[in-house]
């Protein structure tokens, strides 16, 4: 699990250029869209994960005007028939396994993509269910230790009262584990308790971790799942790497 916080806070670290912006524009214009579609109504207070999708727009201001193109695209524009949810799975370099999810409106072109990225940085892009099992799709919500206005103790036996399955101390984080379909209503019980909430999603987290020690490798493992993450057609990238906090500050 620390691999995946570590990263996560290099990322929200990470200078925002135009370009950059744009992209992330995008890939949440897409999960709107999507979730539109795929929850069966445009209305935020019953379809979730619309309403968690409108959240994450609205944290990176996106204008109005384009969450309100995305769902109108999700609600018949002719379009979005054609943009399907695929995972992709596959292996970077020292065996660290990998899983995206993707959203395409030509799943041929974005798999032989996808391919090249993972063969030219010495991974290899796997068959469907090939590393799936090493995760396990659950809500996660991380609280800043410093954000806290309570002891450690009392924050977590809180947490727990409202119907986390697991609250886990990762360095200078708190990761709150839920289950997908109660993620929404404990985030939202956090809020309203006044809890400074970091990151929030649900996510693919994994099961089991596969440590880096060498910085060379390590430096591998990032370049790819940077790229992978840059691709237009990535919504998001997971994987069960472990980096040493020693190793990470390097990069």
């Amino acid at each position: 699990m620390a691999g995946h916080s570590k990263w996560a806070n290099i990322k929200h670290q990470k200078a925002r250029s135009d370009e950059k912006r744009g992209k992330e524009f995008t890939k949440i214009s897409k999960e709107i869209t999507i979730a539109v579609r795929t929850g069966a109504s445009s209305d935020p207070d019953s379809n979730s994960k619309l309403k968690l999708a409108i959240q994450k727009a609205k944290a990176i201001n996106m204008p109005n005007d384009n969450i309100a193109r995305a769902i109108k695209k999700g609600s018949g524009d002719s379009d979005s028939d054609a943009l399907e949810e695929i995972i992709y799975e596959g292996y970077a370099p020292a065996g660290v396994a990998v899983m995206l999810e993707i959203a395409t409106d030509n799943r041929n072109r974005t798999a032989s993509e996808i391919r090249h990225l993972f063969s030219k940085h010495n991974g290899n892009l796997g068959e469907s269910g090939c590393v799936a099992w090493m995760f396990k799709r659950v809500g996660l919500i991380t609280i800043n230790k410093e954000d806290l206005s309570v002891d450690e103790e009392e924050f977590m036996l809180q947490v727990l009262e409202l119907g986390a399955d697991d609250v886990r101390d990762e360095d200078d984080v708190f990761e709150v584990i839920t289950t997908p379909d109660s993620f929404m209503d404990i985030k939202e019980a956090m809020e309203a308790a006044n809890y400074k909430i970091g990151e929030a999603d649900v996510v693919l987290l994994p099961e089991n971790t596969v440590e880096i020690n060498e910085l060379d490798t390590a430096v591998k493992v990032i370049k790819l799942i940077e790229l992978l993450e840059d691709h237009d057609d990535v919504q998001n990238v997971y994987a069960n790497m472990d980096i040493p906090d020693e190793i990470m500050e390097k990069l």
